[in-house]
């Protein structure tokens, strides 16, 4: 079991539940259901595309980033190099 109980939460009653192909439900971590680096286009780290006709529509199904089990830390870490970043 993950011991950091507040850096996990898995929802299996979603009816969404796996939002992504291809993933170890059992390790599935739904904390950051949506990505807080979203936000940050290009620069969020993860692994998306732009799509659309204008490639303005940021498509992140094939990140998983977020629902690993490092990716609590990983956002985390990403949030506090742009807090440092800003001051």
């Amino acid at each position: 079991m993950i011991k950091n109980s507040y850096k996990f939460f898995r929802n299996t009653e979603c009816m969404y539940f796996p939002c992504h192909q291809n993933v170890d439900t059992e390790t599935f971590n739904c904390m950051f259901c949506y990505c807080p680096l979203y936000f940050l286009g290009d620069q969020c780290g993860g692994h998306f595309e732009y799509v659309g006709k204008t490639k303005q529509i940021k498509n992140c199904t094939k990140c998983t980033i977020p629902h690993e089990l490092n990716g609590y830390d990983t956002i985390i870490n990403k949030l506090k190099e742009l807090i440092r970043h800003d001051s």
